[in-house]
Formats: structure tokens, C-alpha cells, sequence
């Protein structure tokens, strides 16, 4: 086991390392210059010229990814144009817009995406294993039709839209809860839930449709194996062979999966939490990409990496220990 995990995490550097690279070529031949973008519309091309040269833009690629290597495992010290500011490692540099250490700014906005990310692994796992379960056992009813039907429609329905739809009848409409506002949970835990539900709900509603299809397909699998008609031979209850059997074979890939669902929300939610105004990674992602700010992006990037990564190391652990067939080598 522990040979895995470090064999895992070995190789998980190496895709960080090769991901960084990919950022640093991707914006290196983007279009737009960041200089002028972090200097403003009014400077005049000698002010552009000191900013590019204070952001270091006139080095070349090479030079600034190494010193953005540098600034991971070391350290770096920058210069703000009236002061010297240090920045310890894991160091992933200062945002080209407000001078801010990147490192800081993924801090302050990873507590939003983590609310918001298991939040939602709550309700997929519970309205998706709930709806694929009832499926299978009630396959070719009404039961099944109407449950799929929904399943198909959720899985159809772009989130944006599902969110539009949950703030129009529930806020605007009944009236039951006041449109969401962000609130950290350590300021006030019983706001901070109020107005993280309705994110909760559209991106769990989202993602619970494929858990559904997964938990179905894979009870039905499992229901059809020879022990199971063994166990139903021998007399063994319903209920018995459902919840002692059926789920233990239908449960380890829907374990597996939403461990790396998850790590994906952690940055992939962008329109979530840009329609519920939750500052957030992928927000923070996005506002990065438009005003071209090499630090934040690559930051960002990179701790989302890291979370999909790690995320697919649980996942298999997880399969491993829900599944005693598997080894892992």
C-alpha cells in the first residue's frame, strides 16, 4: 500500500510539472499583452514599458517558468515598484492586476470551492445512489420510466440553466429563500448554509443524474451474478441480498468516481459559482484568464491539478477497500 501511494504521488509531480510547462507555452503564444492590461487604458507606452519590465515579461519563457520553479521550492523576492516584497514557498508568485501573493489569494478562495464542492457531493451521492437504486429495483415499472425520464432530463439540462430555474421558483417566485449571497462559514454557519443550498442543489442535481445511470447499471450487473441467484435459491430475503450483496458489488464504482468528480468540482464549477457569486477557484480561474494574469491562472491550475490528483489516489484506495478483489500494485 505504501509503495503505491508513494509510486502515485511520484507521478503525480511529474504531471504537475509537465502541466505548469503547458500553461507557460499556452499563454506564452496567447494574444493580449499583460503589461498593458495590468497597467491600465490611460498609460502611455513608457509606463507599459516600466510595468512589463517590473512583471518581468521581458525575460524569456524559459527564464520566467524557472523562476517560477524557483519561487515553488524556495521562495522569491519581488519588486512592487516602491518596495522589495518576499514571498516563502510554496511561492506561486504575485498577481500581475493588485500585487498579491497567489498563494494568498487560492487560500482566501478555497474555502467557497470546498463548501460548495462537498456540499454538492452530498446531494449527487444521495439523490443519484437513491434514484439508480430505486431503478434497478424497480425495473420495467412506472417507477423506472418516470425515473428516467427525470434522469434524462438532468443529464440534458445545462446547469446555468438548472440554477436560472431554482432562483426563479424558489426566490423570486415562492418566496422561501432570499437570493444566495455568500457567507464564510465561520462567520455565521446557519447563513452560510441558507445560502449555499441552492448552489448545493443545481450542481448535485447536475451530477446526480450520472451517478444514477452508474448505481443502476451497475445493481443490475451485480443482481444478475450467479451468487446472487445462489443466495435467492437458498432462500435468503429480498432485502438481504439487496443491501448485503448488491450493494457491495454496485457501490465501489460509484465510490471511485466521485472521489475524482469531486477533485474536477474543485475547479470545474466555474459557471456554479459565477451565477451564485461564490468567490471561488473557478472564478478566480476565469477572472485570471481574462485579464491574462499568468501567476493566477498557472496557481490555480495547479492546485486543481493537485486536488484531481490526490482525489485519484483516494479514489482508488477507496475501490481497493470496497472491493477486497482489487490490488493494488
Amino acid at each position: 500500500m505504501t509503495r503505491y501511494v508513494l509510486k502515485r504521488l511520484a507521478g503525480a509531480a511529474l504531471v504537475l510539472l509537465a502541466l505548469s510547462v503547458l500553461v507557460y507555452a499556452l499563454f506564452y503564444v496567447a494574444p493580449g499583452d499583460p503589461a498593458r492590461l495590468a497597467c491600465g487604458e490611460r498609460c502611455n507606452p513608457q509606463q507599459i514599458a516600466q510595468v512589463r519590465e517590473r512583471l518581468g515579461l521581458n525575460e524569456s519563457v524559459v527564464a520566467q517558468y524557472l523562476h517560477f520553479l524557483q519561487g515553488v521550492f524556495a521562495g522569491r523576492d519581488y519588486s512592487t515598484g516602491t518596495s522589495v516584497v518576499h514571498c516563502d514557498a510554496p511561492c506561486l508568485g504575485l498577481s500581475y492586476q493588485n500585487d498579491q501573493q497567489v498563494t494568498r489569494l487560492i487560500l482566501e478562495r478555497l474555502p467557497a470551492t470546498a463548501s460548495l464542492a462537498l456540499g454538492a457531493l452530498v446531494v449527487w451521492l444521495v439523490v443519484g445512489v437513491g434514484t439508480g437504486l430505486l431503478s434497478a429495483l424497480r425495473r420495467g415499472g412506472p417507477t423506472e420510466r418516470v425515473l428516467t425520464v427525470l434522469t434524462l432530463a438532468a443529464t440534458g439540462t445545462p446547469v446555468f440553466i438548472l440554477g436560472l430555474l431554482l432562483l426563479m421558483v424558489v426566490c423570486a417566485y415562492l418566496q422561501w429563500l432570499p437570493f444566495p449571497s455568500y457567507v464564510p462559514l465561520g462567520e455565521d454557519p446557519e447563513q452560510w448554509a441558507w445560502n449555499m443550498l441552492l448552489p448545493w442543489l443545481t450542481l448535485g442535481f447536475f451530477e446526480s443524474a450520472k451517478y444514477a445511470r452508474l448505481t443502476r447499471s451497475s445493481t443490475l450487473e451485480t443482481l444478475a451474478e450467479d451468487h446472487i441467484r445462489t443466495f435467492r435459491a437458498y432462500g435468503v430475503g429480498e432485502r438481504t441480498v439487496v443491501t448485503r450483496h448488491a450493494l457491495r458489488g454496485a457501490i465501489p464504482p460509484v465510490v471511485a468516481v466521485s472521489a475524482v468528480d469531486l477533485g474536477y468540482v474543485f475547479g470545474g464549477a466555474v459557471l456554479t459559482e459565477s451565477l451564485f457569486g461564490i468567490p471561488g477557484l473557478g472564478k478566480t480561474l476565469l477572472d485570471g484568464v481574462r485579464s491574462i494574469d499568468l501567476p493566477v491562472v498557472v496557481g490555480v491550475v495547479m492546485v486543481m491539478g493537485v486536488v484531481v490528483v490526490l482525489a485519484g489516489v483516494v479514489a482508488d484506495l477507496l475501490y481497493a477497500a470496497a472491493d477486497r478483489r482489487v490490488v493494488l500494485t
